[in-house]
């Protein structure tokens, strides 16, 4: 693995107790991953396999930290750690893991990187919309131009037209409510189309 000068000067300009840090593991890199490529991403000290982020080594004024790519898929970042990557504020050598489990952590890190992420969860499905008040449904079956504006809008925007519709509690309000709406879906108006910005 070439090594790359500005590491080098990054390790320089670095805290005192940050600088063994940085270098125990890039040794551990170099030692554990000797195809591993050497760079700077964000302008910290980082390391790439196949074009992928490896991991980095950044330095504070205060801590200094490891921070595995996918970290997540390597193990649980702990739940009090206030500092990026997966080890917490890291102040000293013994601050790391042992030399077994890092190189352990770096050859599958290198394994992730060569391979695709896991699929992300898909995101939950959107909440269903509030059935549709009968009053409102004939009013915008009388009102073709009105509904083909609703059918046409996002489900946020139905959404705001059915719950205001729905929550009146008092009939004439509600009558009063599907008139306006209707007038409003007519011009093609959102139900908050006053406070849109134009």
């Amino acid at each position: 693995m070439n090594r790359d000068s500005r590491i080098d000067a990054y390790s320089a300009r670095a805290q005192p107790f940050a600088l063994p840090i940085i270098e125990h593991v890039r040794e551990r890199v170099h030692a554990t991953l000797p195809e591993c490529e050497e760079s700077v991403k964000w302008g910290m000290p980082a390391y790439v396999v196949d074009g992928k982020i490896l991991l980095m080594t950044p330095a504070f004024k205060a801590h200094a930290a490891l921070n595995f790519w996918r970290g997540q898929e390597l193990r649980e970042e702990k739940p009090d750690s206030e500092a990026m990557g997966q080890f917490g504020k890291l102040r000293s050598l013994d601050d790391l893991p042992s030399d077994a489990e890092l190189d352990r952590l770096i050859r599958e890190a290198a394994d992730l990187a060569r391979n695709p992420p896991a699929p992300r969860k898909p995101k939950h499905a959107p909440k269903p919309l509030p059935a549709m008040h009968p009053d409102f449904a004939t009013a915008l079956t009388d009102a073709p131009e009105a509904k083909s504006y609703f059918d046409d809008f996002a489900p946020s925007a139905q959404r705001e037209y059915l719950e205001w519709v729905t929550e009146a509690k008092r009939d004439e309000t509600r009558t009063r409510r599907i008139a306006t709406a209707i007038e409003w879906l007519s011009e093609g108006k959102t139900r908050n189309w006053k406070y849109e910005r134009s």
